[in-house]
């Protein structure tokens, strides 16, 4: 049994200060505001708490790739953005061949099933190539059903979402199919047309792969992906919130038009995450990191990020103007429930223990996952 107390703690829909909150084994078993009836065990002395983050699009960090699907890479990329107080992660792979993705399906759903992740989400091949940003052009495809049928077999229920562009030939049949699997089906990198977009979000598309990015931007006369997506409830928004792939001023029109329980935030990043500038690679494309903003060495494009998810969480307050609560639905709790975690994104009794316990500046402090401290460990003694 570990109390926490004396800080700020982040529910849906308050900020109790001073709060507490109070675990027993894995979970969350109360949550309150004043000072409890016991004394506890740690004293967050004004920290704020927010539930563990959890980011449903990431390729890689911490100089490992989710992209090789083995234990040893994975585990690091997992350990990497837990430190930065991501509790709950999907592994995103991009467009590569058939036979490599059917490998990388294999090997990525064991990891699942073995909870090293929580899930896959399969980013292209079938995107477009007008807008395929750091895809390999050469690996781009239609879908066609039987390669989806065999992918989605081979994931074993461990696929999450499909990324792909409806307009493609089969793209809204494709869309038809992913849906009746139970698996998210998300549109992106996608040159498709207002019309197009929303007849695939009413084929049972719920989510936009990192908004604005990878598809034409808003135009008055063409509103596009971007205008569909945004004005469309049934839809989830991603947004990769590191001040390069959106602006912050956009992402608070972004927040405000849809609100925060339909915004994402997501970082797309890749294995150059908490690494030095230089040279890296993004499946097989070599890509070059200055000061954290990753492109092609080609120079076509940007590839990925090197965002990291508390990052993404305080410049959502300190520079698109959102609130704690908001900020916390949009990386925590917003994300759970769009692909129906329910065990994960808030701090409410009944919940896993994860928790994120930041300073005052919102810099990661101390990270809990499943009742157990993973990172800065807060106790008496190093207060």
């Amino acid at each position: 049994m570990t109390l926490l107390a004396n800080g700020k703690v982040v529910t849906l829909d308050a900020v109790l200060d001073p709060g507490w909150i109070e675990v027993v084994n894995e979970r969350i078993v109360g949550v309150g505001e004043g000072i409890p009836a016991r004394p506890a065990d740690v004293d967050l002395a004004g920290r704020i708490v927010v539930p563990g983050f959890v980011d449903t699009h990431v390729h890689g960090g911490g100089g490992a790739s989710y992209l090789t699907a083995t234990l040893e890479d994975t585990a690091r990329v997992a350990e990497f953005h837990r430190s930065h107080g991501t509790t709950t992660t999907f592994a995103s792979l991009v467009s590569t061949t058939a036979e490599e993705l059917e490998r990388q399906v294999v090997a990525t759903a064991d990891l699942v099933v073995d909870g090293v992740v929580a899930g896959m989400h399969l980013e292209g091949p079938w995107i477009s190539e007008a807008r395929k940003g750091a895809h390999d052009p050469a690996c781009l495809r239609p879908a066609e059903r039987a390669e989806l049928d065999r992918l989605l077999a081979l994931g074993r229920g461990t696929i999450r979402m499909v990324t792909l562009a409806p307009e493609l030939p089969g793209g809204l049949d494709a869309v038809r199919r992913v849906c009746e699997a139970g698996v998210v089906a998300a549109v992106g990198h996608s040159d498709a047309d207002y019309a197009t977009v929303i007849d695939a979000v009413d084929a049972g598309a719920t989510v936009a792969t990192h908004l604005f990015n990878g598809m034409p931007p808003l135009h008055h006369r063409a509103p596009g992906p971007v205008g569909a997506l945004l004005e469309d409830e049934r839809v989830t928004v991603e947004l990769i919130a590191d001040g390069m792939h959106v602006h912050p001023g956009v992402i608070a029109v972004a927040a405000r038009s849809a609100g925060p329980d339909r915004v994402s935030l997501v970082t797309d990043a890749m294995a150059a995450a908490g690494m030095p500038d230089g040279v890296y690679n993004l499946g097989h494309r070599p890509v070059r990191v200055e000061n954290g903003l990753v492109m092609l060495v080609s120079g076509e494009s940007i590839a990925g990020s090197t965002l990291t998810m508390d990052a993404a969480f305080r410049l959502a307050v300190q520079q698109a103007g959102q609130t704690l609560t908001q900020a916390a639905r949009m990386a925590s709790t917003t994300p759970a429930r769009t692909f129906g975690l329910t065990e994960v994104g808030a701090l409410q009794a009944g919940l896993l223990a994860d928790l994120v316990v930041l300073d005052s500046e919102l810099g990661t402090a101390a990270v809990m996952r499943r009742g157990s401290w993973v990172s800065g460990e807060l106790t008496k003694e190093n207060l």
